[in-house]
């Protein structure tokens, strides 16, 4: 089971990107804000699901959030400040969707940049220990796949 929030009390939202390494297309990401303590035992990783799944836990986790967000960032803008500030650009933009706003970011990845002062921590393979990343994971995955359709 994955962990339900890194930091206990704050209002936590986790951070995923999608299309990073392809080679075609916009890198998508989301940003989730679930509820406290919840827990759903199907969502994981979007690596680890296959494309029925996924979208099928797009829904769920759409209508069990209390708040999503989904950046895109494209090609041309990739190609300007390449695919890593690429991949932050979005995580960012997805974020800045959020309402209520987020007291605390968790980022699957190593790296990010500060944003509107939010305490954040980088997580490498963080879709695979916090349901809240894992969530952001199956719709930056589902969208950009919807996207690229």
């Amino acid at each position: 089971m994955l962990k339900p929030y890194h930091t206990a009390g704050l209002l936590e939202a986790g951070c995923d990107e999608a299309g990073r390494g392809c080679i075609a297309g916009p890198v998508f990401a989301a940003a989730v804000i679930l509820p406290a303590n919840y827990q759903n035992s199907q969502i994981n990783d979007s690596k680890k699901l296959n494309p029925k799944t996924r979208k099928y836990l797009r829904g769920i986790v759409e209508s069990d959030a209390l708040a999503f967000g989904v950046g895109v960032v494209d090609e041309k803008e990739i190609d300007r400040i390449n695919i890593l500030n690429a991949s932050i650009l979005a995580m960012q933009k997805a974020v800045n969707q959020l309402r209520p706003v987020p007291q605390h970011l968790i980022i699957d990845g190593n790296r990010f940049k500060p944003w509107k002062e939010v305490p954040y921590h980088c997580i490498i393979k963080g879709d695979s220990l916090y349901i809240s990343i894992a969530a952001a994971s199956i719709l930056a995955t589902t969208y950009r796949d919807e996207y690229m359709e």
